[in-house]
């Protein structure tokens, strides 16, 4: 699904402004109570010198969790795929051998401890190796060291790059997720308080503390802003047209986006732009897509 907007040079700009240590917002929801159903991750990967893009697709339903591999080039065409059922009949933990160009990879997955808390995405207890010839291409999960002993590889010279992550949400005005923006950093708890009804206002809290506030969004439902994060500028941009002037099915969009040289930075939020500026080095976006 593409995404529903592009901001283009008629966008409202907001003067920019860094995190600050005002009180969280009304709405005091959790990141742990709010309802994910789709996860995207998206990781820079190099497999014998070829450099490719692996995304794993952490999703949930009615009938369970699964996640799904896939590993594409830089065009997006489509160079091997796996669709792993995580349910309670089947094993969840286990190992898979993959092809790409008639190179041989070995899927490798511990699940079996996993706490994926209410999203589809586990959060500790985990691991998810792709392993070449010896060499880790990609491990995601705090278990590294298991998966280690359990492949018996070695850490590729070339370390994979976290390009982007991309999460469907739904409700009615709070959303949230935990999220690191750069590879050394911390972890945050990213909240978005939305009121489209009320006070008519974007409020965007980053570990507790007001990063952005955003008023009269009848005026401003399409805008972006620089806030800084860790001591590196991060351009958020959003759109709210659908939930105002929209449907009632419409989503509301909001980027996180680590800065870049200004004739780089991001100016049409669609998939396909997403991918192609991060490949030419724009760094980590994290894309929200919230469902009322």
């Amino acid at each position: 699904m593409d995404f529903p907007t592009c901001f283009g040079e008629n966008v409202i700009q907001v003067a920019n402004a860094s995190c600050s240590s005002l009180n969280r917002s009304s709405t005091d929801v959790s990141c742990s109570n709010l309802n994910h159903n789709t996860v995207i991750c998206v990781y820079n990967c190099n497999v014998l010198g070829y450099s490719c893009l692996v995304t794993i697709t952490w999703s949930k339903n009615l009938m369970g969790q699964f996640y799904i591999l896939q590993i594409s080039d830089f065009s997006g065409k489509s160079l091997s795929k796996s669709i792993i059922k995580l349910s309670l009949f089947s094993k969840r933990k286990g190992f898979k051998t993959l092809e790409m160009n008639s190179i041989k990879l070995g899927l490798f997955w511990d699940l079996s401890s996993a706490n994926f808390g209410s999203g589809p995405e586990p959060i500790e207890g985990f691991y998810l190796a792709l392993v070449c010839y010896g060499e880790m291409v990609l491990i995601i999960g705090d278990m590294k060291k298991e998966a280690f002993e359990k492949t018996g590889s070695i850490l590729s010279i070339v370390n994979a790059t976290f390009v982007s992550k991309r999460e469907h949400i739904f409700g009615k005005r709070a959303f949230g997720t935990k999220v690191r923006f750069h590879d050394d950093g911390p972890i945050h708890e990213l909240m978005i308080d939305c009121d489209t009804v009320d006070n008519s206002r974007l409020v965007i809290s980053l570990d507790s503390n007001i990063a952005l506030i955003v008023k009269r969004l009848q005026w401003k439902f399409r805008g972006n802003q620089t806030i800084s994060i860790d001591g590196a500028a991060v351009e958020v941009f959003w759109d709210l047209y659908n939930w105002l002037f929209g449907t009632a099915f419409g989503e509301a969009v909001f980027v996180f986006q680590t800065s870049a040289p200004e004739e780089e930075k991001l100016r049409c939020c669609s998939e396909q732009s997403f991918q192609k500026s991060n490949i030419t080095g724009l760094g980590f976006s994290l894309v929200f897509c919230a469902s009322k």
